[in-house]
């Protein structure tokens, strides 16, 4: 995004005030706002927004609610995943307890409401639809990702599915909603939506990979930390599929795994990987899907020129090591 207009939404963001009492509720929310991020959500809304008009400010506070959203979704996430480390800080979770993680993030929900209430009349209910669908899948997807992790299989597809709602639909969201506040033809909103479905599976399969194979110092998070809570991701699915009966039985056998050095049972467990070829294989559809985005930019009623910084974002979404 424009560096201006980068700095211009950094500084209505921060600007925002989390000083009401009790500090206890607000004090988790300001840490975890403060904590820096990608910013990526808001970036997909303004871009997306300025493909058509060019006053992004009329689009800050919508960008800032999706932005408190997705921030609302990782505290509780955090809790669930037992996680410790969030953007190379402790979680909320860790800081405080579960409990004030589990209130602050309720009360981040409401505040992502109150700003993405602030669009104009003419828009106001099919945002409002489009927002309210957005949450409860985005939640529905939180539901299958837990259920997985007592499921003895999950097949490719469901996983798939669980992730376009854990994760697309929002980036995808932000991109409509950007479209519609700036009134653009309901076909570019569709497009953009669609953009932004498979750019967000191309997203998390990246997060996916990262968590395995990526830099701590870089990542922000621990690598291993799907490995260690089970988690039936892409790859993991991937090497089940393509595991002998061999290698099926040491797979079963680190799941089971409950002693105290999990570095043993990273390391095992990306062996295997490294083994059936199964990085290739994630890789290999990441960049299927994220070609399938950028294809559909030709698609748009706006000149290609015009596209090129949300293309760009797009490409820097996957091309990333964090």
């Amino acid at each position: 995004m424009n560096t201006n207009v980068s700095e211009q939404f950094e500084t209505y963001f921060k600007n925002l005030n989390y000083s009401r009492e009790p500090q206890t509720l607000y004090a988790p929310i300001g840490y975890t706002l403060s904590g820096g991020g990608k910013r990526l959500r808001p970036q997909l809304l303004i871009l997306s927004y300025l493909l058509y008009k060019n006053n992004p400010q009329d689009v800050f506070a919508a960008a800032a609610g999706m932005e408190i959203f997705h921030n609302f979704t990782l505290l509780h996430d955090d809790v669930m995943d037992k996680a410790q480390m969030r953007r190379s800080r402790p979680t909320v979770h860790v800081k405080w307890n579960d409990n004030t993680a589990i209130l602050s993030g309720d009360a981040m929900l409401v505040l992502a409401y109150r700003y993405l209430a602030q669009v104009p009349d003419f828009c106001h209910e099919q945002v409002q639809n489009l927002i309210n669908e957005t949450f409860i899948e985005v939640m529905e997807g939180q539901q299958y990702d837990m259920d997985f992790e007592t499921m003895p299989t999950v097949s490719v597809g469901q996983y798939m599915e669980m992730i376009r709602l854990k994760t697309s639909v929002l980036l995808a969201a932000c991109m409509k909603l950007g479209a519609i506040l700036a009134g653009a033809p309901k076909e570019d909103c569709e497009i953009l939506y669609n953009i932004g479905i498979n750019a967000g599976l191309a997203f998390q399969l990246q997060d996916d990979l990262l968590d395995v194979y990526g830099n701590p110092e870089t990542f922000g998070k621990n690598v291993g930390g799907d490995i260690c809570c089970n988690k039936k991701t892409f790859m993991y699915i991937n090497a089940r599929l393509k595991a002998s009966s061999q290698i099926l039985a040491e797979l079963d056998r680190w799941e089971k795994y409950n002693g105290n050095d999990m570095s043993c049972k990273i390391e095992a467990v990306t062996g295997i990987y490294n083994t059936l070829g199964i990085r290739d294989i994630c890789i290999g559809k990441i960049d299927s899907l994220f070609q399938a985005a950028i294809d559909l930019f030709s698609t748009l009623s706006v000149t290609s020129d015009r596209c090129s910084e949300l293309r760009g974002l797009i490409e820097s979404m996957i091309n990333r090591n964090r």
